[in-house]
């Protein structure tokens, strides 16, 4: 289909938008946006089955703006085709509360697939993305029924594909044969600093290659090039796809092309208006769009709708046929858990002996995914020590997309972007595992996963120094409470069997924001003082476990985790000394800190000053909940190579190190 002189007006369109939008701002990044209108106009005119009146419709087509700075593009075409985006958005673009920020923020109801900026991340969202499909679709689809069978499509940068977390994203789709994964590199050589050749001269189509991607390098602004080149993707099977679009940056202006001028700045009030002027634009006036390009543009409601119509026919018809499969797709879409489920969910007997609560962990997952098929998962190179395997479930592969058990392979960066990626799609519930101290590693996913709220769960174990003979490389200090410094993000580390099974009860319950699972290495004790307060206390963040004996407190002892079982241990030594203390498990900080205040008082009243916290991590943070009459017990050094036996003893958290510290604290 030839290019025709309406067509030209629309792409001009986006390019007017986008430098209207910025120098309105005088803030954001014209560059790429103009560079890659010509492409972003073929695939949304053309090819992208999406309904602007519906933008959550379980089958479209997904489109992801990993080059999240060039977020004026995705806003122009989200106006023009009708989403619920308003000009007047437009005009506000990077202005307080406009649903038009400098880099595109996660709102489905106006289109938004994902929260992009940080560079890397849209990409893996996309990977992530793609595997939800391709899993729903083993499980559901059917003969004449293909209720999953659309594309993601993703716009990529240089500084997408110089990030590491787009080489590990991007091998991992290529041995998984991610067919149905479409993106489009704007390869315009320049980067904020200059042309990319002062930093990035590797060749891109041959390294994904490499990765098993099919590759096609297209003029970027050739319409007819890039139509070709999305028709040959969609017909080659078996591998994910890249389309190298070779751009100028800010294409139309006569002075700012191909320069890095254009990347990240307004081309300044003269230049639009030469731009505009160059491209025979019919006004000077902001964000003018001639009536016929904009009703061009809003064809794609009817198709859209005429799309998702054919599908709702489709799903009717497959309610009939296959009624219970769609009644449970029906419940995973809903985000809904089957009712009952947590009748699945084991109580550990306190006298069966010590157990980690990693091993804990896995006991539970296994019980659990046996009721809740959406459960999806897996770990980067370590199920084996962080106990996420689920027995019988099968593994998702190339070639059984219907497994449950994901290997992400030793990619933490990409896990977590892929996660987001999965959880977004919408009727999975997922959860990914590592050691604690590799959690750094994922950090800026985490931080974008509770930004956007998704119910992410993390099983993150080896909590702490006693990893033991591994040394201090992966043995956690600091990890615990700079995750807890994460807005949304609400971090759990169980005292016990009980309480890690009542937390994966809350994180699965849980739909707004992600859980990270804080688990141990070594066995420890199930406890009776928790056996039937597990689930509730959870849920308070830090709740009382044994009270003191006699008829005052005048001690309370704080402690998370392993440490738990040795501050009750202390407990009743120091009642010997007539000391009255109150024990508090202090899971959650989170949930703690949204209870009310009467609740948080009654743990922590105010009246008893001498509070000492026992946690095997850094000190800062604790002094909030001790007071300046209390104390902290912690590690603010790296930890060392030996059992962990010794390690107790030597940083001093043996049971006998807490009565010490207590009785100082008493005497200070």
């Amino acid at each position: 289909m030839p290019k025709t002189d309406l067509d030209q007006r629309s792409i001009n369109a986006l390019r007017v938008l986008v430098m209207d939008g910025v120098q309105k701002a005088n803030s954001g990044h014209p560059g790429m946006p103009m560079g890659m209108a010509g492409v972003a106009y073929t695939l949304w005119s053309r090819h992208l089955n999406h309904n602007p009146h519906n933008p959550q419709w379980p089958n479209r087509d997904r489109f992801i703006l990993s080059a999240g700075h060039g977020s004026m593009l995705i806003y122009s075409l989200l106006y023009l085709t009708g989403y619920p985006l308003p000009m007047e958005q437009l005009q506000q673009f990077r202005q307080w509360e406009s649903k038009t920020p400098g880099h595109p923020e996660y709102d489905p109801k106006i289109g938004v697939e994902t929260t992009t900026g940080p560079l890397g991340q849209g990409f893996g969202n996309g990977v992530g993305m793609a595997i939800a499909a391709k899993h729903l679709a083993a499980q559901f689809n059917r003969p004449n029924y293909p209720l999953f069978n659309h594309y993601v499509y993703a716009i990529i940068s240089d500084g997408d594909l110089m990030e590491g977390i787009s080489h590990e994203a991007a091998s991992l789709a290529g041995h998984l044969g991610l067919d149905n994964l479409i993106y489009f590199y704007d390869d315009n050589e320049i980067s904020i600093e200059g042309s990319t050749d002062i930093s990035f001269t590797e060749d891109v189509p041959a390294r994904f290659v490499a990765y098993g991607w099919h590759v096609q390098e297209v003029d970027g602004h050739n319409m007819d090039a890039i139509e070709l080149a999305i028709r040959a993707a969609k017909k080659e099977k078996d591998k994910p796809h890249l389309i190298v679009c070779h751009t100028h940056i800010a294409f139309g202006s006569p002075n700012l092309h191909d320069t890095e001028k254009a990347h990240g700045a307004p081309l300044g009030k003269e230049e639009v208006r030469l731009t505009k002027e160059a491209m025979k634009w019919p006004s000077l006036e902001p964000f003018f769009v001639p009536e016929d390009v904009v009703a061009h543009y809003r064809l794609a409601v009817p198709r859209g709708e005429r799309a998702e119509a054919e599908w709702r026919e489709l799903i009717t018809a497959y309610e009939k046929d296959y009624s219970a499969e769609a009644q449970e797709l029906q419940r995973i879409l809903k985000g809904e858990l089957p009712a009952g489920w947590e009748k699945a969910i084991p109580r550990f007997r306190t006298d069966g002996g010590g157990v980690a609560t990693r091993n804990a962990s896995g006991t539970v997952l296994n019980a659990i995914a046996e009721v809740l098929p959406e459960l999806l998962g897996g770990s980067a190179d370590l199920a084996p020590s962080n106990k996420t395997y689920m027995t019988g479930m099968g593994e998702f592969q190339k070639n059984t997309p219907e497994g449950r058990n994901f290997h992400f392979g030793v990619r933490e960066h990409a896990m977590g972007a892929i996660l987001n990626g999965m959880a977004l799609y919408g009727g999975l519930r997922v959860f990914g595992g590592t050691f604690l101290v590799f959690s750094d590693y994922m950090r800026p996913s985490v931080r974008l996963a509770a930004l956007m709220k998704l119910p992410v769960i993390y099983v993150w174990t080896h909590d702490s120094i006693y990893v033991g003979e591994d040394g201090p490389t992966h043995e956690p200090i600091e990890h615990a409470m700079a995750l807890r410094t994460i807005p949304g993000l609400t971090i759990i580390r169980p005292a016990d069997a009980n309480e890690t099974a009542a937390a994966w009860q809350f994180a699965l319950e849980k739909k707004d924001g992600p859980v990270g699972l804080l688990l141990t290495r070594q066995n420890l004790p199930v406890l009776p003082e928790i056996a039937d307060k597990a689930y509730e206390g959870i849920s308070r963040g830090a709740y009382i476990i044994s009270e003191s004996p006699v008829d005052r407190v005048d001690l309370i002892l704080i402690a998370t985790g392993s440490e738990v079982a040795d501050a009750l241990e202390a407990q009743k030594i120091l009642t010997q000394r007539h000391i009255g203390v109150r024990v508090v498990s202090m899971p959650s900080w989170e949930q703690f800190e949204k209870q009310p205040l009467f609740y948080q008082l009654s743990v922590f009243p105010g009246n008893v000053i001498k509070r000492l916290a026992i946690e095997t991590g850094v000190t800062q943070g604790w002094w909030r909940y001790v007071g300046r009459h209390g104390a902290v017990m912690g590690i603010d050094r790296f930890g060392a190579s030996a059992p962990y036996e010794r390690l107790k003893q030597e940083f001093k958290f043996t049971v006998q190190d807490i009565v010490d510290r207590a009785l100082k604290l008493m005497a200070e």
